[in-house]
């Protein structure tokens, strides 16, 4: 055996374990993060957000439903869905039995795009192309707005193209968000205008971390913007950024919490799944994330 088919076969054996691995282990080793940002105003206490993304759940995913079910045990002041929740036309149940004990516990969605259709396979050259809208004619649909209605029933209230307050842990917290950016469905304009200057933070809620939109967020005075949609790459080069976001945010910022602006901050959450017809994630484990809102001037303590 030449050199050269060594090679070649020991390069075959390496990349068929690393995606063994991928689609084995990896996408199955649920993390919680833990992150903390300062867009509070001064003197305001903390509180603490728990992220959740891209669960795309199934009926059979009994090992993810308890995992998420788990979260739970945190606490938290409130939870926000960025969307891709469902990846079975026929989950609901399951669905609403995972997110069953978050509900306890005030929260708001959105959707993404996945959320809509029923998905299909894609090749995966096509998320290397120019970002451009997918062709639905046809597609199957997923039954979105049972769901929502479903969510909505228990508490969580739906922030498509709403701009609202609500009160988060004592004080007041300003909440706005659009449909799916992914789909073209976003439409900021509906909740354009100055953030609400009485509350205590003010935090934009998205599917898809599109720089348009986290831009008009900053201008209108946003804090904080949550997101999801990139699985943070789902495949990753080891030790460094995502291979590809499938949006616009660059590769460097494909998951976790970054600055904006000198005001802004937005956190990309990775998400707990993947689309069921590519069920591997390498370098990038599934994720929620626990922020924990400190004042602003905590940044300089």
């Amino acid at each position: 055996m030449s050199v050269l088919t060594r090679t070649a076969a020991a390069v075959g054996l390496a990349g068929a374990a690393t995606a063994a691995y991928g689609v084995l282990i990896e996408r199955n080793l649920f993390t919680l993060r833990r992150f903390a940002a300062p867009v509070l105003e001064p003197g305001s206490p903390a509180l603490r957000i728990l992220h959740v993304s891209d669960l795309h759940l199934t009926t059979p995913q009994r090992r993810k439903q308890a995992w998420v079910s788990g979260l739970a045990r945190l606490e938290p002041d409130f939870v926000v869905n960025t969307g891709d929740t469902s990846s079975d036309p026929d989950g609901i149940p399951a669905i609403m039995s995972a997110l069953g004990p978050l509900f306890d516990f005030p929260g708001a969605f959105v959707p993404g795009n996945n959320d809509y259709y029923v998905p299909k396979p894609k090749n995966p050259a096509r998320y290397f192309l120019p970002d451009r809208l997918e062709r639905l004619e046809g597609r199957r649909k997923m039954p979105w707005a049972e769901l929502a209605s479903q969510m909505s029933s228990q508490g969580w209230l739906d922030l498509t193209h709403v701009r609202t307050v609500v009160e988060v842990g004592g004080v007041p917290v300003a909440l706005a968000g659009t449909d799916d950016p992914h789909l073209k469905k976003a439409r900021y304009e509906r909740i354009a205008g100055t953030a609400e200057p009485e509350a205590v933070t003010r935090i934009g809620v998205i599917h898809s971390p599109e720089p348009a939109l986290l831009g008009n967020f900053a201008a209108d005075g946003y804090d904080l913007v949550l997101a999801g949609h990139t699985h943070g790459g789902q495949v990753r080069i080891p030790f460094g950024p995502a291979v590809v976001t499938n949006c616009g945010i660059d590769v460097h910022r494909a998951r976790w919490l970054h600055e904006w602006d000198e005001r802004m901050w937005f956190n990309v959450c990775a998400g707990l799944g993947t689309n069921p017809y590519m069920p591997i994630r390498i370098g990038c484990r599934p994720e929620a994330v626990l922020l924990t809102l400190l004042p602003r001037d905590a940044k300089q303590a």
